[in-house]
């Protein structure tokens, strides 16, 4: 029996589609079913026996798109035995999965049937699960895998994978270039004929149209590549080409589709450049630059746009860099600029050769041409030019203190256009600057001053100007750099001071130096005392800008002048002699001097109440009988010159010589009350000629010390004679203010300053009017001879003969 079933199903495997399979199980009793069950082929049974083997069933094979549906396909059934009927099932896709109802199963005969078409590109295979069931549900033997191939039809057309195929080939490729590949699907079976496809060229046309009528490309049928066959592929002449292409499955010999390829012909550089035409005539004006004088123009074959067409320039004759050329890249011009300023006095003309090549190389199928050149002559319009400075800013180095008229800087501009000049000075905040109007030349107008707030880090700056014929101006900056000169001696400081009685070499005064001078003409300061002056005394150095006076012996309480000599370090050194007045005085336990009543009462000597008080009684009974003797001595005086006596003759028994004169001047104002406070005693008898400061009518040797001021210093000469130019009047002032703010012997700052200053004026008017009132013979010139001897001419002209 299983023998026969088995050769029956192979039999009906080979002539038709339905088979019957059967398994060797043995049957259930009745009573074991339970038809209650739902879907008992997913659970274990209790009843199920051990399954002793099982058919395996080859793969199901459909062909896709069948029109008989329903169909059978194979019937299955169990060989168990069993006294009930059998239920069959099946599950899986196509059944209840996605894609359902696709197959089903006849319960009671087994046979599985297909419902609709099948659709391989869709499912090309399914593998479903038949069961055999007691009317119970309770499973009869193991699931069955049934196994159903899709069996492939040409229903599918080849495709191209792009609409357009678009691929490039350069001008002059030899045959057998390869160019592009195109490439096609197929849905179909690719392991059967169905997916077998072939390419091939049906059409070429050409752009432009019909220039080229042989066939120049060619395919590989089975790969899709596409090559050149022929020669005579020049981008000049064809520009593209449009292939129509088809590719067919089943080895060409199926179903076909048709597709395009568009080839287009690149450009090598084969085609130099050529200049059209190739001389030029420009114009450039004179002094400007970075500015175009015009273009020249090149013709090229190539592919406009790329770098096989695109132009550059270069000149070849242009050995000073005047002049530059570059590419307009829509035009491919050249364009050609000025990029330094030309001279038309220097060159009117100037020939440029340009040779002109592309961005990319020659290509070695070009013609052996040589390279393309141009000839430009360029004139050079004149202009006029302002005028040039040798240098801007003129540099200048000289010391501070050169003299006035000294040369500075001389040929410092020049006219290009040869015409004259005329120099002037913009700018000079000192005015210490003069420029010849003609040449040019700068000299010191007056002496520099480094301390002048115009000076910059030893720099001052002014502005001169010259002028053309024409009118057209030029500026250039001077920039004098000042070098120190050692122009001031040293000052010292402090001229006054105290040292103590009775402690040795431990009281001292310490002194420095000030200077005006920059380094290295200020300190280090040395020292000294003069051997022949201030015998007891002795200077010690303390460091480069101080020292200490202090007493060699033991000295008596009192005023001591010591005069000191100060030297600067500058190159040549200067010196000055200081008078420093030292109080030697008694001092307290701190160091300080005593006051005079302080140290009588401390003396050992010792003095009375009484004593002190008559002392104090008799200088205030002299002070108030000084005023008046002055007085009545102004009385006296005023009542002989009234009586008509002469100017000359005098009846005071005073003589001349003694007569008291009190300067009780307090300062030129508020500020100057610390700084100057004088009583002057002057004795006429010791004034000499020239013995006046000038400007103030005070005598020399008479000036009241200003305490804002080192003592001693030499005053600087005064200008003593007008100017001659009304022009320079304000110089002539300023030099005065300049040597008066400077001159530490004059009174206060806001002092009345008077210039060149001659006395008051005679009541006589003149000498030939003095006692005009009389004749030689009223006067009685015998007082002469009791002037002295500097009156003594007077007492011989004017004494009896």
């Amino acid at each position: 029996m299983l023998t026969e079933q088995k050769q029956a199903g192979r039999q009906n495997h080979a002539g038709s589609k339905s088979l019957v399979w059967c398994s060797a199980e043995l049957y259930h009793s009745e009573e074991e079913l339970h038809p209650q069950a739902l879907h008992p082929w997913r659970n274990q049974g209790k009843g199920l026996v051990r399954v002793r083997r099982d058919w395996i069933i080859p793969p199901i094979r459909v062909s896709e798109n069948s029109k008989q549906v329903p169909e059978n396909l194979v019937q299955i059934k169990s060989d168990k035995i069993f006294t009930s009927k059998v239920i069959y099932k099946l599950e899986g896709p196509g059944v209840d999965q996605e894609p359902k109802n696709l197959f089903e199963i006849d319960d009671r005969t087994g046979i599985i049937r297909s419902k609709r078409p099948l659709d391989r590109e869709k499912y090309s295979s399914f593998a479903l699960k038949a069961f055999a069931l007691s009317p119970s549900g309770e499973r009869l033997e193991n699931p069955t895998t049934i196994e159903i191939m899709v069996l492939d039809q040409n229903d599918n057309r080849p495709a191209f994978t792009h609409s357009q195929f678009i691929g490039t080939v350069p001008e002059f490729s030899v045959p057998g270039t390869s160019v592009m590949s195109v490439s096609a699907t197929d849905a179909d079976d690719p392991m059967t004929e169905n997916a077998l496809l072939s390419y091939s060229i049906i059409g070429q046309e050409s752009f432009p149209g019909n220039t080229v009528n042989k066939t120049m490309f060619g395919i590989n049928n089975e790969t899709g590549a596409i090559y050149t066959r022929d020669v005579g592929l020049d981008r000049e002449v064809v520009k593209s080409f449009r292939l129509k292409l088809q590719v067919a499955d089943m080895g060409g010999m199926g179903l076909t589709s048709d597709g395009v390829a568009i080839i287009h012909v690149s450009d090598i550089n084969n085609h130099a450049p050529q200049f059209s035409p190739v001389s030029y005539r420009m114009t450039a004006v004179e002094n400007r630059k970075d500015y175009e004088i015009g273009r020249v123009n090149v013709t090229d074959s190539d592919d406009r746009g790329t770098e096989n067409w695109k132009a550059r320039y270069s000149i070849s004759s242009d050995p000073n860099s005047n002049f530059a050329i570059s590419t307009d890249p829509a035009t491919n011009q050249g364009i050609l600029t000025v990029v330094k300023p030309l001279d038309y006095e220097a060159q009117s003309q100037h020939i440029l050769i340009l040779t002109v090549e592309n961005l990319n190389p020659l290509s070695n199928k070009a013609p052996n041409l040589p390279v393309s050149t141009a000839t430009v002559l360029v004139t050079v319009v004149n202009e006029n030019e302002a005028p040039h400075f040798r240098e801007d800013p003129i540099q200048i180095v000289v010391l501070e203190s050169v003299g006035p008229g000294t040369l500075l800087k001389s040929n410092i501009a020049y006219d290009p256009d040869h015409s004259d000049l005329r120099f002037e000075i913009s700018r000079d905040p000192e005015r210490w600057l003069d420029i010849n109007r003609d040449t040019g030349d700068i000299t010191a107008r007056r002496t520099f001053n480094m301390r002048s707030p115009h000076v910059k880090n030893n720099v001052y700056s002014a502005i001169v100007k010259v002028i053309d014929a024409d009118g057209v101006s030029n500026t250039a900056t001077v920039a004098i750099t000042l070098k120190e000169t050692n122009d001031f001696p040293p000052q010292l400081f402090p001229l006054s001071g105290s040292v103590c009685q009775g402690a040795g070499r431990s009281s001292r005064l310490v002194v420095t130096a000030v200077d005006e001078d920059l380094p290295p003409h200020a300190a280090p300061f040395t020292f000294e005392i003069p051997d022949d002056l201030s015998t007891n005394w002795t200077v010690i150095q303390v460091n480069d800008t101080h020292a200490v006076l202090q007493p060699l012996v033991e000295l008596e309480a009192g005023e001591y002048a010591v005069t000191v000599l100060v030297s600067d370090s500058g190159s040549p050194a200067l010196s000055a002699y200081a008078q420093v007045n030292v109080t030697v005085c008694l001092c307290d336990s701190s160091g300080d001097c005593k006051s005079e009543v302080g140290a009588i009462l401390g003396s050992s000597v010792g003095i009375s109440f009484i004593a002190l008080g008559i002392i104090v009684a008799s200088i205030a009974l002299l002070l108030l009988l000084l005023p008046l003797a002055v007085a009545v001595t102004a009385c006296r005086r005023r009542h002989h010159i009234m009586k008509g006596t002469g100017l000359l003759v005098g009846e005071s028994e005073d003589d001349v010589r003694d007569n008291v004169f009190n300067y009780d001047e307090q300062g030129g104002g508020e500020e100057d009350e610390n700084a100057f406070n004088v009583d002057l005693l002057w004795n006429p008898h010791d004034a000499t000629p020239g013995s006046f400061y000038p400007g103030y009518g005070v005598p020399r040797g008479k000036q009241p010390l200003r305490k804002d001021a080192p003592h001693n210093l030499p005053s600087p000469s005064y200008p003593r004679r007008p100017p001659a130019d009304p022009t320079d009047l304000e110089d002539y002032i300023n030099d005065g203010l300049e040597a008066a703010d400077s001159d530490p012997n004059v009174p206060p700052y806001d002092t009345a300053l008077i210039y060149d200053y001659e006395g008051e004026g005679s009541l006589a008017g003149s000498l030939s009017s003095i006692a005009s009132g009389s004749s030689d013979g009223d006067q009685d010139y015998d007082y002469l001879n009791d002037w002295g001897p500097r009156f003594q001419k007077l007492a011989n002209m004017y004494g009896p003969s």
